[in-house]
């Protein structure tokens, strides 16, 4: 293992994180009234990588939002736009008749000011045009181990927003509550892969101080995203296999069939990280040129 080979943003790095949700909902389905996503082949639960990169731009913003160069592009209610228009002023340029080489000064702009969109890309071609930019990260869809078991909660609320109009109006007591819903699972351990593209660094200015901060937000961003509804959420694995060339000296999925995750065998269903088998890593079949380091014990 190095403990440095995992920090150079100019080499690629294929990446696994493991996480595990316990009566919880790790990501709703808005087609289907909020209910745990879920693949309806084989019944594994789904977590789609913009919710993984969600919890990401909240790590980063809590962590370094006082700092310009670590501003977040993507955020809710933000007008893009106006994004885009600061980046104009600050070159002193008009969006209106912006010329090629405007629209690149105000990605570069863009790409120097915020971290998610050095880190994983933006479209910023809009009204108010800022290019284009490919990020040099990419998540997959996590999926969880075993299939899950999606619950549907009935909740009920004892206040109520409004009086009953068949009350008298100076009674200011509720006669009954609302009803309401939450989705969660019992409990589901979920395996998600990413990738490192040294070559779209270049584009976007992604530096080693920006790989460290990756991989911090991947293994405490669950920490800072605690809710009810999301239930006991966890990082239980972070393993990066890091390359000595930008090209990469293996292909990634062949790094990915290293690491082994079974249930044990004598637990039929598993409701907690300890019904499964350690997290077997066969280091002794590591290719020649790639170091793995694990972030999380």
């Amino acid at each position: 293992m190095s403990d440095a080979a995992h920090l150079n943003a100019t080499n690629r790095h294929d990446f696994v994180l493991i996480f595990d949700v316990t009566n919880g909902n790790p990501n709703g389905d808005p087609d289907a009234g909020n209910l745990p996503r879920v693949d309806p082949e084989t019944g594994l639960g789904i977590v789609t990588d913009v919710a993984l990169k969600r919890k990401v731009r909240n790590y980063v913003d809590t962590l370094k939002g006082d700092e310009g160069r670590f501003k977040i592009y993507v955020q809710q209610g933000a007008i893009l736009n106006n994004q885009h228009r600061r980046a104009y002023e600050a070159a002193g340029t008009d969006p209106k008749n912006a010329k090629q080489d405007d629209i690149l000064k105000a990605k570069k702009w863009m790409c120097d000011n915020f971290f998610d969109i050095r880190t994983f890309g933006a479209v910023m071609s809009t009204e108010v045009n800022a290019g284009q930019v490919r990020g040099p990260v990419h998540l997959t869809f996590g999926r969880s181990v075993d299939p899950i078991l999606g619950l549907d909660a009935a909740i009920t609320r004892v206040a109520l927003t409004k009086p009953d109009p068949k009350q008298a109006s100076d009674d200011e007591t509720a006669r009954s509550g609302t009803m309401g819903r939450k989705a969660y699972i019992p409990y589901g351990l979920y395996v998600a892969h990413g990738f490192y593209v040294p070559a779209f660094a270049q584009d976007t200015g992604f530096s080693n101080e920006d790989l460290e901060i990756l991989w911090q937000a991947l293994v405490n961003m669950w920490d800072l995203d605690r809710s009810a509804s999301r239930g006991l959420t966890a990082c239980r694995g972070l393993y990066v296999f890091s390359h000595s060339s930008p090209l990469g000296n293996a292909p990634a999925h062949k790094l990915f069939d290293l690491i082994k995750l079974e249930r044990k065998e004598d637990v039929a269903v598993a409701r907690s990280f300890d019904d499964y088998n350690p997290i077997q890593v066969d280091s002794a079949r590591l290719p020649q040129g790639v170091t793995f380091t694990q972030l999380v014990d």
